[in-house]
């Protein structure tokens, strides 16, 4: 069982930055790979990134150059480093591991980017 809280959510000004959290907790050492998702209003939850246990990152095209992704395993906490945020950056925050088969999820923050 792995858990999941995010943090660090919030109402900030377009081209402003902002910085999440998740930690996690559990049996971490079992966790692959950490996602970040998102979920806009009305829309499907897309995959904004992800972070191997090796430290290596994808990124979707939409955040490519102003998101990045990071791990700090001896605190167990991924993070996501939001800079030259746009409105349509707006959404519910999600991390989510995997761990062999299984799936895990966290309860999201709201990122809300104003124009």
């Amino acid at each position: 069982q792995v858990q999941l809280v995010e943090s660090g959510g919030g109402l900030v000004q377009a081209g402003k930055s902002l910085r999440l959290s998740c930690a996690a907790s559990g049996s971490i050492l079992s966790i692959n790979v950490m996602y970040w998702y998102r979920q806009a209003p009305g829309k499907q939850r897309e995959l904004v990134g992800s972070i191997t246990s090796g430290g290596m990152t994808n990124y979707a095209d939409s955040v490519k150059g102003r998101f990045t992704i990071s791990r700090d395993n001896a605190e167990s906490t991924v993070y996501l480093q939001m800079d030259s945020l746009k409105p349509e950056d707006t959404g519910v925050y999600y991390c989510s591991a995997t761990v062999a088969i299984f799936r895990y999820w966290g309860q999201g923050t709201q990122v809300t980017v104003s124009s």
